[in-house]
């Protein structure tokens, strides 16, 4: 943890925590923003809403928000070392300092991080991860689809092709990111 504490405060100081969609070279059509996919970020149970909580849980809500806002502020370095600075070592580490490898965004960009290391079995398993904890997550199945691409599994990349369209349609960004690989236009991811 004192490594991220580090690498977040370095980051802060040089002002390179960069929250928005232009990314850099060699990294086309890239996710607009830091989007999390996940319904809940930071992957807390939600309480009903309406219901008056006791004193004591008053200050555990307190601490919950403190953690999500340190798991976001984690996410954000990580997020910038991938596709800000393709240090993909850098990522893995910030990502798993963060405590939470279930999460489906984090587990994804561990595989995603790990494909480009060229460790395709790593990266096979967090993607499974990933889908896991999210079976809708729709970026893990875009970058899934992108590993089975590289490992000339085209009928795979295709069938995900297929889950993502079921999950966002055929107009979103994941979709027409990994139609793009199939058709010949290149590894996009």
């Amino acid at each position: 943890m004192a490594l991220l504490r580090s690498a977040m405060l370095a980051a802060a100081l040089t002002g390179s925590i960069v929250l928005s969609s232009a990314h850099a070279a060699g990294i086309q059509n890239p996710p607009s923003g830091m989007q999390l996919q996940s319904a809940d970020p930071a992957g807390q149970p939600k309480a009903p809403r309406g219901k008056r909580k006791p004193p004591s849980e008053g200050k555990a809500k307190s601490r919950d928000k403190k953690s999500e806002r340190q798991f976001l502020e984690g996410y954000r370095l990580a997020y910038d070392l991938v596709y800000e600075r393709q240090d993909y070592e850098a990522a893995i580490a910030a990502l798993r300092a963060l405590g939470r490898d279930n999460h489906p965004d984090v587990a994804n960009l561990i595989g995603f991080s790990s494909r480009k290391l060229g460790r395709t079995e790593d990266a096979r398993e967090w993607y499974e991860k990933a889908l896991a904890a999210d079976p809708k997550h729709s970026r893990t199945w875009q970058y899934y689809g992108m590993w089975h691409l590289e490992r000339g599994d085209r009928a795979k990349a295709e069938q995900y092709l297929n889950t993502i369209a079921t999950i966002c349609g055929t107009d979103c960004d994941d979709y027409t990111s990994l139609q793009l690989a199939l058709s010949g236009g290149g590894l996009i991811y």
